[in-house]
């Protein structure tokens, strides 16, 4: 089933999940079979990888914070431009913390079935935040 409505409620209830850190609600999001095409390395698929991921950030960004800047979409796909900031507070690919903040941009397209991801492409600066750390 296409229902754009709540496809873009599914993806603006992820986005949440991100901001509060609430992980747990990515087992009701994302299909146990979602397939990840950009994962982090060592992601494992469906709502477990996208938990640890965040988890992970969110340990080395505790304030983290996704803001979506501009959103389209159509019967099945999600795709938005959004900016993530945050200050380096913990461990981060395995880099002790830094104390500094990051500001940087990314882009996100989710296909959606029956209001949950089934599937994710996407790129965020990973050298702009490495850079914006001193690790680079």
């Amino acid at each position: 089933m296409f229902d754009k409505k709540s496809n873009i409620a599914a993806q603006e209830a992820f986005g949440e999940a991100v901001n509060t850190g609430n992980v747990e609600a990515f087992d009701q999001l994302v299909a146990a079979d979602s397939v990840d095409h950009d994962p982090a390395p060592g992601q494992q698929p469906g709502p477990e990888g996208y938990k640890a991921f965040f988890n992970e950030m969110r340990t080395a960004f505790p304030d983290m914070h996704l803001d979506v800047d501009t959103m389209v979409a159509d019967d099945d796909k999600v795709a938005f431009a959004y900016t993530l900031s945050g200050t380096h507070q913990g461990a981060f690919q395995g880099h002790d913390a830094t104390g500094k903040s990051i500001k940087v941009r990314g882009m996100q397209i989710s296909r959606f079935t029956d209001g949950k991801m089934t599937e994710r492409w996407g790129s965020s600066d990973e050298l702009g935040i490495l850079t914006q750390l001193g690790l680079a």
